[in-house]
């Protein structure tokens, strides 16, 4: 009865502010979410902490031939790129943590770090490569306690003991104790000379022949799309412990930074696509948390990040419905439709009544909504509303014109309103499926009232959908992939499809090669510069738009981009175990730039595209009929 009240607490806890109580359905998800050993800690890839107690074990190192910091490594993470930093190449890790492995380079040392669950036990092996240059490091395992949580833990004679009210946790392992040493740990540890494999395991002493036995068999077999999408989104999994919560931020790198965790909203909604390959629970949690970020005005917005902060002045791409939709239709289950519908309703109203101009969808930035950011100096100006768009610096707006008074960028957007009308589409459905017909009728009027408003930004001699400014009625000739998302909502008629696919998807001068897709036309100046949206390839544009071609008959476009979009993302996983947030056009290449995070999951979007292609088990993808 202990153990479940203490479950309880942690699966059903009190609403934050501005925020709803959790359901039951969604209280009992994020309660089987929460439970294990696993790489919770958002600061170290090297650490296994247990929830929802918070016992920690954290594989540290030492290296005795530095003289200052970089003499001690505490805290091992994916990503970093300054020359004395540590490099992680991330292998397996198991939806619930039951089988983790990286390899890490550090100061001269190679190391290979592996952990299994042999039922409720942890078991951690450390095996070093030798090397003739540098003398073999320090291990440190330390034990600790995380997120304040009731307990301790301690050296008892030859093992380590986590305490708690429910539980008594020894820690046993199979090295040898140095001497006391200066070493920059403040709790219980071991500590040895890493000469050979050493093993670590609660509940009972086990040799390190027990403990390679216990890997061999939790090891997953294979290296398919579906293994790098669990090992992708199992490495960015981590616990927010002021909301309670498991969720899946971008990547670690950007978490750390900024205190903890960062929500992005379209970057969310992805992880939960990318999550609905095999944990419907974490799908759930990642689609419901970031849903849960909405502003009082009711949008979803841009970022959150802890303290409450958050971007009050401007949301994102409206790809939430899309999203939700998709798992409802893969995993069945009705309570979620219920739980998302009101704020994803909310945030489509909001689109209507807040970026609205002649009829069309712009972007904005609410710099009258209360509170703002302290450390956001966008608010009010144009770079909010480009960032509005999530591509943050794309040449698409550049020279954009913005209403300074309205804070609004007079520029009608095809993405914009391609995105638009398939939540609207996308939204209805999910109220009918909640026989909430006022409110499906609703939708679908707007979904058609701005579908005749995107039909009036065709050109014709172009054979393409082009953004509008609203200051002199010129069509803007500049194209991105954002300029196909009226294939994504079925607003385009099957004619103006296949003329958009055949002259300018598919045409090696603007966006087809070896490397797809370019984030602006390869004939665009800007294209050359390679810099974040100007020119560089991204997960989330090929993804947007391989959903669209679904929507129409063009099998050898979807084909030839799941196969590239696998070859790309492929390139350097395979080698380096990166998964990027945008690639270079030119050569394919992620780690080119200091801008592109090695392990930001959206870039397991190029696979997952792979998945759905081949048929594999991935969720079922909406269709509408195309517009005539």
């Amino acid at each position: 009865m202990a153990e479940l009240r203490w479950i309880l607490a942690f699966a059903f806890p009190l609403a934050l502010a501005g925020q709803s109580p959790r359901s039951p359905e969604y209280s009992a998800a994020q309660g089987a979410l929460s439970q294990g050993w696993n790489t919770w800690d958002v600061y170290s890839v090297a650490a296994q902490a247990l929830l929802p107690d918070g016992f920690t074990l954290r594989v540290e190192l030492g290296h005795t031939g530095a003289l200052n910091a970089d003499a001690f490594l505490a805290n091992t993470q994916l990503g970093r790129q300054g020359k004395t930093d540590e490099r992680v190449k991330p292998g397996p890790h198991t939806w619930d943590g039951s089988y983790t492995e990286f390899q890490v380079s550090w100061q001269g040392h190679d190391l290979l770090v592996q952990t299994a669950h042999e039922g409720p036990d942890l078991v951690l092996l450390v095996t070093p490569v030798p090397s003739a240059n540098v003398p073999p490091p320090t291990l440190v395992i330390a034990a600790g306690i995380l997120w304040d949580r009731p307990g301790s833990a301690a050296k008892e004679g030859d093992h380590l003991e986590f305490i708690n009210d429910r539980h008594r946790i020894p820690v046993y392992w199979t090295g040898r104790e140095q001497g006391v040493a200066s070493l920059p740990v403040a709790t219980a540890h071991f500590a040895a000379t890493l000469v050979g494999p050493i093993g670590v395991g609660t509940g009972r002493p086990r040799t390190v022949d027990e403990i390679k036995d216990i890997l061999a068999r939790r090891r997953p077999d294979g290296s398919d799309s579906a293994q790098a999408i669990e090992s992708v989104i199992g490495w960015d999994t981590i616990y927010d412990p002021a909301g309670s919560r498991v969720i899946s931020p971008v990547s670690r790198l950007w978490s750390a930074s900024w205190g903890g965790y960062v929500l992005f909203e379209w970057d969310t909604f992805f992880a939960a696509d990318l999550a609905a390959v095999g944990n419907r629970n974490l799908a759930y949690a990642n689609a419901v948390e970031v849903l849960n970020e909405a502003t009082p005005e009711g949008f979803v917005p841009n970022f959150a990040r802890p303290g409450g902060w958050k971007s009050f002045d401007r949301s994102e791409p409206p790809v939430g419905a899309l999203t939700v939709l998709g798992l409802y239709r893969q995993f069945h289950d009705r309570w979620f439709l219920r739980d998302a519908f009101e704020p994803l309703l909310r945030w489509n109203r909001w689109w209507d009544a807040h970026r609205q101009i002649d009829g069309y969808l712009v972007l904005g930035t609410d710099a009258a909504n209360r509170p703002q950011d302290p450390d956001d100096p966008s608010v009010g100006k144009l770079q909010a509303a480009k960032y509005e768009s999530g591509l943050d610096n794309s040449p698409m707006y550049d020279g954009a014109p913005f209403d300074a008074a309205t804070h609004r960028m007079r520029l009608a957007d095809v993405g914009l309103m391609g995105l638009y009308i398939a939540d609207c589409k996308a939204l209805a459905d999910i109220a009918d499926a909640l026989g909430r017909a006022p409110e499906a009728k609703e939708l679908r009027g707007r979904a058609e009232h701005y579908g005749r408003r995107l039909q009036n930004l065709w050109d014709e001699h172009t054979g393409m959908f082009l953004n509008k400014d609203l200051d002199t009625g010129l069509l803007s000739p500049r194209l991105s992939p954002t300029n196909f998302y009226p294939m994504l909502a079925a607003a385009a008629t099957p004619a103006q499809a296949e003329r958009m696919v055949r002259d300018h998807l598919m045409n090696p001068q603007e966006f087809w090669g070896q490397w797809v897709i370019p984030s602006i036309m390869r004939s665009d100046p800007a294209f050359k510069d390679q810099d974040y949206w100007r020119g560089r390839i991204w997960g989330p544009m090929n993804y947007l738009v391989y959903l669209g071609l679904r929507n129409y008959d063009q099998p050898l476009a979807r084909r030839q981009l799941a196969e590239k979009s696998l070859a790309l993302f492929n390139q350097e996983w395979v080698l380096k175990g990166h998964v990027h947030e945008n690639y270079n056009a030119l050569t394919g290449a992620g780690d080119d730039v200091s801008s592109s995070d090695r392990y930001y999951h959206w870039g397991a979007l190029l696979a997952l595209i792979d998945r759905l292609e081949t048929g594999g088990p991935a969720r079922a993808q909406w269709t509408h009929p195309p517009a005539r």
